[in-house]
């Protein structure tokens, strides 16, 4: 479907291919998806609702957990629905603003995501490494400030880059060849010359994502140096099997999403740029709340205490 201009035919609508090229996979494909989601929904929803609930819980570590979970349930919920219903559909269509909005929203997602990851690593990092200034180090204001910086430069950036993907014409072919309305894959379909675009994008991807990671990696490895030091061998162990599984989410976040964005117009088959986002739109999502929750024990002292509340108020 198309809505004529004075000099072009432009797009109206846009047509999601999804795994389209794997008919008889895409039953199986689906389930698999709807399963991982609801979890990842569950998982978040429980780690907000029991930060929410335990006073204790009201400090610096876990207020940004609580906000990387609003960030992984809009993350998720900003591609995996429409995702399913390209699955499920012979042929899914999405209109132009519906694109414009998903593109909105997994961009400001996953910007804030990549400033609150850097903001949790500089959290622990003063926790484990200065521990005795930690409390003036991460006070309630400078904590507030740094959630407040991850928001506004993720909404900045956001609002910029979305309004240019969906300034440039779109004419002729309409088919999105990937899983969801990302801004490289929508890219391929403009008619103009997008080489102003490709030079923001790679430095905005250098700036938004590369240096939060290796702000990460600093501050890992300051943790990693002070671990060393520990006395208790069982501490040491316990502590490099946590920052590992930190790092191991990290850097799939990162990696897959740097190589994604680096260059719109990459030479990547569709099926690698596919398994690239699901790998920071589908695993992290559902990584996270398993890495930096269950294997907390606060958290889960926290979860027993609210499961005991729970069964001891219906057993009243």
């Amino acid at each position: 479907m198309a809505m004529r201009g004075q000099n072009d035919s432009f797009v109206a609508e846009f047509i999601l291919l999804g795994f389209s090229n794997y008919p008889e996979l895409q039953g199986r494909i689906f389930g698999a998806f709807l399963v991982i989601y609801l979890v990842t929904l569950m998982g978040n929803a429980l780690i907000m609702s029991v930060i929410f609930l335990d006073q204790s819980l009201h400090i610096p570590m876990y207020l940004f957990l609580q906000n990387l979970s609003v960030v992984e349930t809009g993350f998720s919920t900003a591609v995996m629905p429409e995702m399913l219903v390209v699955l499920n559909t012979e042929k899914a269509t999405i209109s132009f603003g519906g694109c414009f909005a998903q593109m909105y929203f997994i961009l400001l997602f996953g910007g804030t995501e990549c400033f609150l990851l850097g903001a949790m690593a500089y959290d622990r990092f003063a926790a484990i490494c200065h521990p005795l200034s930690y409390p003036v180090i991460m006070s309630k204001r400078i904590f507030m400030k740094l959630v407040m910086c991850s928001w506004l430069s993720g909404t900045m950036m956001t609002t910029l880059q979305t309004i240019w993907v969906f300034s440039f014409p779109y004419c002729g072919s309409n088919e999105i060849n990937h899983i969801s309305c990302e801004t490289p894959a929508v890219l391929e379909l403009a008619c103009a010359d997008i080489f102003f675009f490709e030079i923001y994008a790679f430095t905005g991807t250098i700036l938004i994502i590369l240096t939060p990671f290796l702000l990460i990696l600093m501050s890992y490895i300051r943790i990693l140096f002070a671990i060393l030091k520990m006395p208790s061998t069982t501490g040491r162990q316990k502590a490099f099997s946590t920052c590992a599984s930190h790092l191991t989410s990290v850097t799939l976040f990162y990696g897959t999403a740097s190589m994604t964005y680096l260059q719109p117009k990459s030479r990547y088959s569709p099926d690698t740029k596919k398994l690239m986002s699901l790998a920071y739109s589908l695993l992290t999502p559902l990584l996270n709340p398993l890495i930096y929750s269950l294997r907390n024990k606060e958290m889960k002292r926290a979860v027993m205490k609210l499961w005991e509340r729970k069964v001891v108020f219906n057993t009243t």
